[in-house]
């Protein structure tokens, strides 16, 4: 895939000295998810906020599509998207004109047929005539998506989509997120909710403090950083592990009949097997087993922590 935003040592310090992005590079590949993960005051408003044109950099480059976002600011966002955290919306306006408006301060053309496609795509077409005061939050949070997708751009930038929507809608907004990449649509999301990440992205960017901490494929992140932990529950309690257990680096568990192990899945050699034979010899006998890979959540919270 070709490269359709370049971000190239980017920093953003503000007027009272606060540095929120700093020495900041990413390529963004053209339809792809990517999501940008990161706790409060993280930067990453900041950041998508200088890719849009809305803040400017203090030092570096921003390049969307071939066009520089100072530069060429028109050019650039009119390729771009931009779904915001906060849900302003023309209350006492119809769905349909809202959307409609939001594609003529673009200076295109009035396209009907265009709009009614996106509203039927959002599930948002018996809606077209009802004032936009009288929808749900997770329908307003449909008519921002619609309002960034009116004038056809192929990137779109989400942030915070799922900020309060309920679990049923939120897997929902992901089905629409997921529809939108078949059509060729680049999507950056930031997101509190690692589930989502883990539910869609197809790299997943770690920020904190302003700094890129890391990106990678989440296939890769997961199976590189995350662990796997081998749970052992034994038929009867024991007080303590087993002095021939010793090289393992085994817990038990308070109850006493469980024992956590754990091991990087990516190691050629796990000591599963050896374990196993090594419990046998030491007169344990085991009722169960089961493993659990390392969450996302688990790697961005040690990540960030550290």
């Amino acid at each position: 895939m070709s490269v359709i935003i370049s971000i190239n040592k980017v920093n953003k310090t503000f007027s009272n000295g606060e540095q929120a992005v700093k020495d900041f590079s990413l390529d963004i590949l053209s339809g792809e998810i990517i999501a940008l993960l990161g706790p409060n005051g993280a930067g990453k408003t900041t950041l998508i906020s200088m890719i849009c044109g809305i803040v400017s950099p203090t030092s570096g480059s921003v390049i969307v599509n071939g066009f520089d976002v100072v530069r060429d600011y028109r050019k650039t966002r009119k390729n771009i998207g931009l779904v915001p955290q906060e849900l302003h919306l023309e209350s006492f306006e119809t769905v349909f004109n809202s959307v409609k408006f939001s594609r003529g301060l673009f200076g295109y053309k009035r396209n009907d047929l265009f709009i009614e496609k996106i509203l039927k795509q959002l599930t948002l077409w018996d809606k077209r005539n009802t004032k936009i005061m009288e929808l749900s939050g997770g329908m307003k949070r449909r008519v921002l998506i619609a309002k960034a997708l009116s004038h056809e751009p192929n990137i779109l930038f989400l942030d915070e989509p799922s900020a309060g929507v309920d679990v049923e809608l939120r897997k929902e907004m992901w089905g629409i997120i997921k529809d939108l990449k078949k059509e060729g649509v680049t999507i950056i999301l930031t997101t509190h909710y690692i589930e989502e990440a883990e539910e869609m992205a197809d790299r997943v960017g770690i920020i904190n403090n302003g700094e890129l901490l890391l990106v990678e494929e989440k296939k890769d992140l997961l199976s590189k950083m995350g662990s796997k932990t081998l749970t052992i529950e034994l038929t009867s309690k024991i007080k303590s592990i087993p002095k021939s257990l010793s090289s393992y680096d085994l817990k038990l568990l308070d109850t006493g009949n469980v024992i956590i192990y754990n091991y990087k899945r990516t190691e050629e050699k796990t000591g599963i097997t050896s374990l196993l034979l090594d419990l046998k010899k030491a007169g344990l006998q085991l009722s169960d087993l089961n493993t659990k890979q390392t969450s996302l959540e688990e790697i961005f919270v040690d990540m960030v922590k550290n």
